[in-house]
């Protein structure tokens, strides 16, 4: 990992160009924001885990896929602010002296036509046009599709599964990461061995069904659901079965891309029909893999 993530307490003065935001997804939106940058400045937790715990929304990555993804757009530096009640009780002129100039040293900061800062959410970009000391560069808001592009929109389409539709918003496949956890073995029964992963459910899942996917670069038919020709009672999981590869992924850590959504989730009569069915799921899930253009 070439990126240099620092905690804002640890990050030493030096001429920056910054790019701000909770930047949940990285989402083309984001992607405008950060691009030209050298340095990400982002808040962990999300902020309103602090401010209104009721609120929080599910997240569309972790912090470490958020990392990895920022990475990806060529930025040297990630800076964290750890975000307390503390943090949050600062003023909006606060943060411009303290952070951005004091520990920072911005020379460059952009941000979205829609960012708030500081208590009360009393900064906005012009307040940041307003100082001298650094160019602000304000960055309209993307739109996909005759809609504008948002954390916000990304979660109801990843939920509804509409993953064709959040992958234009993205820029790229929706991703889940987790520990491959022992399941109940039905798969490996079935002639399907599966790495399952239990959600975490801060995070955004997609909706119940069957999926096309890759699995760390491999092609994969994914289920996500309660597998209800079963009576496991072990809730919901995301079952990955990697296309052409054997592999015992206990323990590991898998990252799954989901390119399309080939069908709804449903109880079947017999496991022969449930068997025969995993099949054209495969099958179809290769096709899919075959013809998929990546980002």
């Amino acid at each position: 990992m070439s990126i240099k993530v620092t905690s804002l307490p640890d990050a030493e003065p030096r001429p920056r160009n910054v790019a701000i935001g909770t930047f949940d997804g990285v989402h083309l939106g984001h992607q405008a924001v950060i691009e030209g940058a050298d340095t990400v400045l982002t808040f962990d937790p999300h902020p309103l885990e602090v401010l209104h715990p009721a609120a929080t929304p599910k997240l569309i990555m972790p912090f470490n896929v958020k990392r990895d993804v920022i990475e990806g757009l060529g930025v040297e530096e990630l800076v964290v602010i750890p975000f307390d009640r503390e943090f949050a009780q600062r003023g909006a002129e606060d943060f411009i002296e303290r952070v951005l100039l004091e520990k920072l040293d911005a020379k460059q900061v952009s941000v979205g036509e829609n960012f708030r800062f500081g208590a009360k959410a009393q900064g906005d970009p012009a307040m940041l046009e307003a100082r001298s000391e650094f160019e602000t560069r304000v960055v309209p808001l993307v739109e996909v599709d005759g809609e504008t592009v948002s954390s916000t929109r990304i979660r109801a389409l990843v939920a509804a599964g509409e993953m064709e539709p959040a992958r234009r918003c993205l820029g790229a496949p929706f991703m889940v990461e987790g520990e491959v956890v022992t399941g109940d073995q039905r798969g490996r029964e079935l002639g399907f061995p599966t790495a399952n992963i239990v959600p975490d459910d801060s995070l955004v899942i997609p909706g119940h069904g069957v999926y096309a996917a890759f699995a760390d670069g491999v092609p994969a038919a994914v289920n996500v659901g309660i597998r209800p020709t079963f009576e496991s009672g072990r809730g919901v999981l995301i079952e990955t079965y990697l296309i052409d590869r054997e592999e015992d992924l206990y323990g590991r850590t898998l990252r799954v891309a989901f390119v399309e959504r080939l069908r709804g989730e449903r109880s079947y009569p017999d496991v022969q029909e449930l068997i025969d069915q995993m099949h054209r799921d495969v099958e179809d899930a290769k096709r899919v893999c075959a013809t998929f253009q990546r980002p």
